[in-house]
């Protein structure tokens, strides 16, 4: 098995996706989702144990968690998504078309980055490296979960709204 070409990629993508701009927010958003997640997990762990460049994020002494960036960004993403800017559902205008990829891309990474500290918030402390912070992967997993349902399941639920349309 040999590497494909960047092109061939970029082919195949735009023929999965031609058509299905709602399927391929999703793909970008899931695709986002995972690879923040991984990401921040990585960079934490660096930071505990010293090594890189990461540090830990500080203002005026009070340690910033990273889930403040993370709803920063659903804030933000979904107010765009609000006044209709980046929804991909401006009659194929390529500029919509490039905000609705970068907006899918924001909302996931900010997905992951807000759950991954999901057990600070679900326990009103900083459990993360506790045997609580378990509760952030968990809660990955399954928002994870449904945003693949999403992706793989999309063309299926179209379906039957069609069908449920009819009768």
């Amino acid at each position: 098995m040999h590497p494909l070409p960047p092109s061939h990629v970029a082919g195949l993508y735009r023929r999965h996706f031609a058509d299905d701009t709602r399927r391929e927010r999703l793909f970008l958003s899931s695709v986002a989702f995972f690879t923040t997640f991984a990401a921040t997990r990585g960079i934490t762990h660096a930071i505990r144990r010293g090594v890189g460049p990461f540090r830990n994020v500080g203002l005026g002494g009070r340690h910033v968690h990273h889930l403040v960036f993370g709803i920063s960004g659903l804030l933000g993403s979904g107010y765009l998504w609000l006044v209709q800017i980046g929804t991909g559902e401006a009659d194929g205008h390529e500029q919509d078309d490039v905000l609705s990829k970068l907006t899918s891309v924001m909302y996931g990474s900010a997905a992951a980055i807000t759950l991954d500290e999901f057990a600070l918030w679900l326990n009103l402390k900083d459990v993360y490296w506790a045997r609580e912070g378990r509760e952030s992967v968990d809660a990955v997993v399954l928002f994870g979960a449904a945003l693949s349902v999403g992706l793989w399941g999309g063309p299926f639920f179209r379906g039957l709204y069609r069908e449920a349309r009819r009768i």
